[in-house]
């Protein structure tokens, strides 16, 4: 009904309007919603984004309560997508207004919702919706990645439950805030400000005075023996000793552990999973409630060969926004804690 009402009324009512890539699951719905040109209503009135949504759940609904024997249905045509009457209208605030030739991914999630009957019959939505409108056509693959990869997402979600789920609090790093304070005096002085300390510790995760971890994958990897690797500009002519050495290692069963933030360790730590080797990558955001990684990264965390681990609580961040110096050095100073080891370990010879 709900795919119905998805393929066949929003295009009736909205004929500039087609949904492309969608996929509805057991308690929500993805859809990619392109507008061949402006939005206009049949009365030839500029629509915005919302009245469309709010008019979908509508027609969902009317069908709902059809289906379920609490009214009957007044139409027997497929499309049964209209604007509710006033009283009965979905409330939607900040949506955008749909251009010429745009795209948006919109989701819903199942539920109870606002648009009710006069009779306050039980709606089939929660209130309103998420949308994204891609800003090129990189991100728009994205989405249709996901949109096609959700059912087997959650299918290894539902049989990983312990590992394809953000853990809370799950390693303790042993690192004190005055220690880290000294570690990033020494690392990065000039970038170092009571202002930029005080943003890092205000979104460092703490319990007892220690920095911790939250983790997403299989926590069995920390078991191993552990190895940091950073890459400092001062070794740049040293990094294919640095990289044959933690190759070298992770054959040997040693889980190599970073932030990948350089170009260097993104090549070492990107080999190192490509050949098979199981890594930990300490990420540079926290892990929302529901959180879900790119297919590739689920896959191998599912498959014990990834475990994402993350000192910092979640903040919604901007395309374009980056991190500074000192949240770098903190991530590496994690990265060497979670390893009891430090980066320079590889010049040894033992």
């Amino acid at each position: 009904m709900v795919e119905e009402e998805l393929k066949e009324s929003i295009h009736k009512f909205y004929p500039m309007l087609e949904v492309q890539d969608y996929v509805i699951m057991p308690e929500h719905l993805h859809f990619l919603l392109v507008a061949h040109s402006n939005v206009v209503s049949k009365n030839g009135k500029s629509t915005h984004l919302g009245h469309v949504i709010a008019g979908f759940k509508y027609g969902c609904n009317k069908r709902y309560w059809a289906m379920t024997g609490k009214t009957a249905l007044t139409t027997k045509s497929s499309g049964t997508l209209g604007t509710p009457i006033v009283h009965d209208a979905p409330t939607v605030h900040d949506a955008p207004t749909v251009h010429d030739a745009s795209t948006v991914h919109a989701s819903s999630v199942l539920g109870d919702s606002v648009a009710k009957s006069p009779s306050s019959l039980p709606p089939l939505f929660d209130p309103g919706y998420c949308d994204v409108m891609p800003i090129d056509s990189s991100q728009l693959s994205t989405q249709r990645a996901y949109i096609h990869a959700n059912p087997r997402s959650r299918l290894l979600r539902m049989t990983n439950r312990s590992s394809l789920h953000p853990q809370r609090f799950t390693v303790d790093t042993a690192v004190i805030i005055p220690a880290l304070h000294g570690y990033l005096q020494r690392e990065c002085p000039q970038q170092l400000t009571p202002e930029s300390f005080s943003t890092i510790g205000n979104r460092l995760l703490q319990q007892n005075g220690h920095v911790m971890c939250d983790s997403y994958g299989k926590i069995e990897l920390l078991h191993n023996r552990l190895l940091p690797v950073v890459c400092h500009r001062k070794d740049a002519k040293l990094f294919h000793q640095q990289k044959a050495r933690c190759l070298a290692e992770a054959a040997s069963g040693a889980i190599l552990v970073s932030a990948r933030i350089s170009k260097g360790e993104q090549e070492i730590m990107d080999t190192a999973l490509l050949s098979g080797y199981p890594v930990i990558r300490i990420e540079d955001n926290g892990f929302p409630d529901i959180y879900h990684p790119s297919a590739d990264r689920m896959d191998d965390c599912s498959a014990g060969h990834l475990l994402l681990l993350t000192p910092w609580s979640y903040q919604f961040r901007g395309h374009d926004d980056g991190v500074t110096v000192a949240f770098c050095k903190t991530m590496n100073c994690v990265a060497q804690a979670v390893c009891r080891k430090k980066d320079c370990w590889w010049k040894s010879q033992s």
